[in-house]
């Protein structure tokens, strides 16, 4: 396993930093939208930032496998066998990048032994950045200070339920009427485990899919901070590289673990 040091968390925030500045160069310019195979959209920032991730991270630990949404995708064959590896995606929200509104963000995730160990979220369009190793606290970075994180402990009425402003499910629907009386707060991207980890939002749940590199460096932070990322259908965290899909279950992101969350899911 690699040492999760000091240096480490440092050098791999400045290359997130690199990536948020390759990105917003491209905000910066009226760039072009491609759709991918699976009608994703992607644009020149997604392949800026994935380029300044993958050659800072290479450099850093030559002997880690790189796993990201803008690369080409590594046969389960091959990764099934990994013990330690880098969870990257570029460019997290590129609708909320598309739609000028600011809420996209950079997630860098160390993996090891199916769990993430240590997590970078970067907001490119204020620069703030949320930072975790498994095991030890959570933060939020501003500038150069950093802010201890927990969540919100006891969560109290009206829960301030966080919703993906671009991909919210019928389903995610029918359970956020479940919940009772609720605060709903549309946030892009995984910038949603973060506000969960600043306890300034409670639950975040999703009944649609997302992809593994969507969640682990967030997961990695919002359970540093007291919470956690729990899968609907076993009740437990999220496991990263034990199937052949890359593709999530549903899951609720909870600021307050003791949360009645089942009661909220369909019958």
């Amino acid at each position: 396993m690699i040492k999760l040091t000091t240096d480490l968390r440092e050098t791999v925030i400045a290359i997130a930093q690199d990536a948020a500045a390759a990105i917003m160069a491209v905000y910066a310019t009226a760039f072009d939208v491609q759709i991918k195979a699976d009608q994703s959209p992607v644009t020149a920032a997604d392949l800026a930032g994935n380029a300044v991730i993958e050659r800072g991270l290479a450099q850093l630990t030559p002997d880690l496998p790189i796993l990201s949404e803008e690369s080409a995708q590594v046969p389960w064959d091959t990764r099934r066998h990994w013990g330690a590896y880098w969870l990257v995606d570029p460019l997290d929200g590129t609708r909320e990048f598309v739609k000028r509104n600011d809420e996209f963000s950079v997630n860098i995730a160390l993996i090891y032994q199916g769990a993430p160990a240590f997590g970078v979220v970067l907001a490119p369009a204020t620069g703030q950045i949320w930072h975790a190793m498994r095991g030890e606290l959570a933060y939020r970075r501003d500038g150069m200070r950093d802010t201890v994180l927990r969540t919100r402990t006891p969560a109290t009425v009206p829960l301030r339920v966080a919703a993906s402003r671009s991909h919210r499910s019928v389903e995610t629907q029918a359970l956020l009427d479940r919940m009772g009386e609720i605060d709903v707060v549309a946030q892009g991207s995984s910038l949603k485990f973060c506000r969960l980890a600043e306890g300034t939002l409670d639950v975040y749940p999703r009944l649609g899919p997302t992809s593994e590199w969507d969640t682990a460096a967030g997961q990695c932070v919002l359970h540093a901070a007291g919470g956690a990322v729990l899968s609907a259908e076993t009740g437990k965290p999220f496991r990263y590289n034990r199937r052949e899909t890359l593709l999530n279950g549903d899951f609720i992101a909870l600021g307050d673990t003791r949360l009645p969350w089942r009661s909220w899911l369909p019958a």
